[in-house]
């Protein structure tokens, strides 16, 4: 049965407050980034803080009318919304200049007249809003790794077509709905073959360039073979319960190890091919194990050992061929692999002298010597947390990071309590988004995270991400003020 809940009533107002709070805080940062001795006024609308107060005012209205929309439509249209979604990414990619024209080298907006709109913030809202709408249908169940497949599609559709638009960074953001989809009960096991992708990745990067020997060899190979049969072992250990295969294993790598190093006197040898033959060899050694004792446990370790050794073949091809140059330099500064402070590794190397002088309780709104003579680049968009950390300190950066920390709990708490699966879902995945937006941002301020350009939520200057983090979190706040109106 249904009673008559008012909006005003049902609303979460806690999450309001912390929306409206970190906008004001976002807005003064924008006004003193942006801050022009010449045109001081807040409402000159020539300049961005002043332009940022026309994109508040609108992400309130577009906020207000999305609580006025009946909640069972979001489910409702969630299909027809992602098909918009991805029809607009398809003519931003196609479309004439003059409509979606090259901005920083990438081709991501579109504009009409005054108005400029990228779809990939549109896009998020809708991928968000599809998962939630095909998890929650009547016969899925996510058990199995054939169930991922839709999912998979789903997100990874509107992933590329960002990539086709050369906004690598925006695309990486599709990677938080992984975090939705292990708390609806993915096998773990798919993050942690994800972290362990990325480890081999840097291994084989930054250490490929250090020789063992003159042409017999890299460091980066060997180790990341030997990283592999650890996994093995471990596994064989801890998993297999099976300690004799693992010693075996062991000795037998040893084994390999030694006699090549003693060949190695009288003949060429390189160490790479005995690392890759060990991982090999004991991949042999595994497939036998399972077809004499039938254990069936180690089918997984072998594909695993094997895919694994593909990986480390092809990532410098990955590195080399389908990265940007613009993509390797970041990397490589991240990877400290490089280290051109008046090039690529500018606007880091900026962004943390500016948080730095900050000091503990900052040198006072206006008074940055950083951001005022603009020596931080974006420094009031992706970079606009340097704001925060020169001019309030270290006391006024951690007061901003415990209110989003709070936004994140409260969003948690909603997706938490929600009684019917699509807007549990949904309430993830905008947990999920927020999460990786403010790590990857603040992560990349401070020079921990490879620079990929993308905004601080309610803080970095521009219409477009201001109001999809609106959409976002006001869909939420509908469907959850929905939670109400039907009493079991």
């Amino acid at each position: 049965m249904y009673k008559n809940v008012s909006i005003k009533y049902a609303l979460d107002w806690t999450t309001v407050f912390y929306y409206v709070v970190l906008i004001v805080m976002g807005w003064i940062s924008i006004y003193g980034a942006s801050y022009n001795f010449d045109q001081a006024s807040v409402f000159d609308f020539s300049q961005r803080a002043g332009m940022q107060i026309i994109w508040i005012l609108t992400g309130f209205a577009i906020g207000g009318a999305l609580l006025l929309i009946d909640s069972r439509m979001y489910n409702f249209f969630a299909y027809f919304i992602y098909g918009f979604a991805i029809f607009l990414l398809i003519v931003t990619i196609f479309a004439p200049r003059s409509i979606a024209p090259d901005i920083k080298g990438s081709h991501s907006w579109l504009v009409f007249g005054p108005i400029r709109f990228q779809p990939a913030e549109l896009a998020k809202v809708a991928t968000a809003l599809a998962l939630s709408k095909f998890m929650s249908s009547y016969n899925y169940k996510l058990k199995n790794w054939k169930d991922l497949i839709p999912l998979g599609f789903i997100i990874f559709v509107p992933a590329v077509l960002i990539i086709l638009q050369n906004e690598t960074g925006t695309a990486l953001v599709f990677v938080a709905f992984l975090l939705m989809l292990y708390r609806e009960g993915m096998n773990g096991i798919v993050l942690l073959l994800g972290s362990f992708a990325v480890l081999l990745f840097v291994i084989i990067i930054k250490l490929s360039v250090i020789p063992i020997q003159t042409d017999r060899g890299t460091l980066g190979m060997v180790l990341g073979m030997g990283i592999i049969m650890l996994v093995q072992i471990g596994y064989a250990i801890f998993f297999g319960k099976n300690r004799k295969e693992a010693f075996i294993v062991l000795l037998g790598t040893l084994a390999i190890g030694l006699i090549s190093y003693v060949l190695n006197i009288w003949f060429f040898i390189n160490y790479n091919y005995v690392a890759i033959f060990a991982v090999v060899a004991s991949c042999i050694y595994w497939l036998i194990v399972e077809l004499f004792y039938r254990y069936k446990r180690y089918w997984f370790l072998v594909l695993f050992s094997i895919g694994s050794v593909l990986f480390c073949f092809s990532a410098d091809y990955l590195f080399e061929k389908v990265l940007e140059p613009h993509q390797q330099i970041r990397i490589k500064e991240l990877l400290k692999m490089e280290s051109n402070l008046a090039g690529s590794g500018y606007n880091v190397n900026q962004s943390k002298i500016a948080i730095g002088s900050g000091g503990l309780w900052g040198k006072g709104f206006l008074n940055g010597t950083q951001t005022k003579l603009k020596y931080v680049p974006e420094q009031d968009t992706d970079f606009i947390f340097c704001t925060v950390g020169e001019e309030h300190g270290f006391w006024g950066s951690t007061l901003v990071l415990f209110i989003y920390w709070m936004l994140l709990m409260r969003l948690l708490r909603i997706a938490e309590r929600q009684r019917d699966q699509f807007s549990r879902i949904y309430g993830y995945c905008v947990a999920s988004i927020f999460f990786f937006h403010l790590t990857i941002n603040i992560g990349m301020v401070l020079g921990i995270m490879p620079v990929i350009g993308i905004p601080l939520p309610f803080f970095s200057y521009g219409g477009s991400s201001l109001w999809g983090f609106t959409v976002l979190l006001f869909i939420l706040l509908r469907l959850d003020a929905a939670r109400l109106e039907s009493m079991r």
